[in-house]
């Protein structure tokens, strides 16, 4: 008797044919997904609205420790701020909107604007707001406690 014919048509993948695959589909998602990432992750900007949070509760502490006005100046374009007489000029990432609702009197220019603090630890108040593509977060300055509060 003779063995059953086999088809020799009929061929599987070799696992290094799938490795080969799959390494090339890695290689391309690694370099297209940057591409069309939004620049700036969620965790970054939730830092900067912390760190921002964080100059203007050191701005009010000022304030009320030296009885005596205290401001937080933020640069709009520059995407810096700064709380002087601290020579230290805190940067936030590059692709981030900012916005500044504060007093009149506390504009330099349009791009330039401060937020201040009274000896009582009251405030101008105001809101910064930090966003990046459809997420945000506004950084809320109550002007009679001088209280700052991180929104969603």
């Amino acid at each position: 008797m003779k063995p059953p014919r086999t088809t020799t048509g009929e061929r599987g993948v070799t696992l290094l044919e799938l490795l080969v695959v799959l390494m090339l589909m890695a290689l391309i998602a690694g370099i297209a997904i940057p591409m069309f990432g939004g620049g700036v992750s969620s965790s970054d900007l939730k830092s900067a609205a912390r760190e921002v949070a964080a100059g203007l509760r050191f701005a009010r502490d000022q304030a009320i420790a030296q009885r005596a006005e205290s401001l937080l100046e933020l640069d709009l374009d520059g995407r810096t701020f700064r709380v002087p007489p601290d020579p230290r000029t805190h940067r936030l990432p590059a692709r981030l909107d900012l916005k500044l609702y504060t007093a009149q009197r506390d504009l330099v220019s349009e791009k330039v604007g401060a937020v201040r603090f009274f000896p009582d630890g009251g405030s101008n108040g105001g809101r910064i707001t930090l966003a990046a593509g459809e997420r945000k977060y506004d950084v809320d300055i109550d002007w009679l406690t001088g209280r700052v509060s991180i929104l969603e």
